[in-house]
């Protein structure tokens, strides 16, 4: 295969994944769009005037960037007739002819379950997505999600933090992190796992790129955990892509005074399985996880006993929990709990209510 042809005619202005699919069923390979004649290319579907010049200009230089990106270390552009192209990914409306991928492309084919939620979640949002994603990952599940802020960061971390490795979709080129700040984040999955990406090298992160990216991240996976949501929001699409993909949705139910808890329950009304640990989501998809590096029990209520505030975190709701109530929940003695509550106070995480009972901000 000469991938040279298939980097071309994705480049090729309005080509997307339709088109690129519509011209393979007149032409055997990419090379040979290029080849034909221009009344040929049209019947494939090729009528824009833009679409025709660039092809007709066969300039390859333009796919150079990506051709030199992929002789790097640990980079590689995977086709949809790769034997290494994953094969869940394959059975969506729309697979990616191309994926760019930075780290281990084996990890693409192993089983997924995706884990999304709201870029600016709560405190305990962001555990559960964290705990979720460790769990799974020390029962075999690969995490896949998006490497942006909030809920996605926390589930790649979760997942990384136990030994495995997780998948991360961009909208951009692999050339660039978004966010930025998540360059860090970024080197550690590609070392334990993969970034990937559909869209060619010196792509920026353009608003249209992320309902793109999310049917990756639904396609590739199993299932797809929804943490905390909007109504209207980037999360909300990629779970409806997911069941439009035949995939399974689930929704970690919250507070009803929580305003990101209102896309879980609505996609729960929807039709979505409710969990509560990780049980919930492999029984659902009758998978039977491989315990791995040590035995975990599958709650997401998992005790930390090395950073006592996380773990009073999931003791808190947005309804506001007696004191007294935590110290029996959470067997820490009353100072600690005292002490602990303070500090998430100072840190703006928690709010005092009526003297001694406290709610999540």
């Amino acid at each position: 295969m000469d991938l040279t042809y298939w980097l071309m005619l994705l480049k090729a202005p309005h080509v997307g994944v339709r088109t690129f699919y519509k011209a393979l069923q007149v032409f055997e390979t990419p090379e040979q769009v290029f080849s034909a004649s221009k009344p040929q290319r049209k019947a494939c579907g090729l009528f824009r005037q833009e679409a025709l010049d660039f092809i007709e200009q066969n300039d390859t230089s333009l796919v150079q960037a990506d051709l030199d990106w992929a002789k790097a270390d640990n980079c590689h552009i995977v086709s949809l007739i790769d034997t290494t192209y994953p094969e869940q990914l394959k059975t969506i409306a729309d697979p990616p002819p191309l994926l760019y991928v930075r780290g281990d492309v084996s990890c693409l084919s192993l089983p997924q379950i995706a884990i999304v939620g709201s870029r600016n979640p709560s405190p305990s949002g962001k555990q559960n997505a964290h705990e979720f994603a460790k769990s799974l990952a020390k029962h075999g599940v690969v995490v896949t999600s998006g490497m942006a802020s909030g809920i996605d960061a926390s589930a790649h971390i979760g997942a990384l933090e136990a030994e495995s490795p997780t998948i991360a979709v961009c909208g951009t080129g692999l050339d660039r992190i978004y966010p930025a700040k998540h360059k860090s984040l970024a080197h550690q999955i590609s070392t334990k796992g993969a970034l990937v990406s559909e869209f060619c090298i010196g792509t920026a992160p353009v608003a249209a790129n992320f309902p793109r990216r999310n049917r990756i991240i639904s396609g590739l996976s199993l299932g797809t955990l929804v943490v905390e949501a909007s109504i209207k929001s980037g999360t909300m699409i990629t779970a409806k892509l997911a069941a439009e993909q035949g995939k399974e949705v689930f929704a970690v139910p919250s507070s009803i005074h929580n305003p990101l808890s209102k896309g879980c329950h609505q996609l729960i009304k929807q039709g979505a399985k409710l969990v509560e640990t990780i049980d919930d989501m492999l029984d659902e998809l009758q998978f039977s996880p491989i315990k791995t590096r040590h035995t975990s029990k599958s709650s997401v209520c998992e005790k930390n006993t090395n950073n006592n505030s996380s773990v009073l975190l999931k003791y808190l709701s947005y309804d506001a929990v007696n004191v007294d109530e935590i110290v029996e929940k959470s067997n820490l003695s009353p100072q600690i709990v005292t002490q602990e509550l303070l500090l998430l106070e100072l840190e703006n995480k928690v709010a005092k209510v009526n003297g001694s009972s406290y709610s999540l901000k």
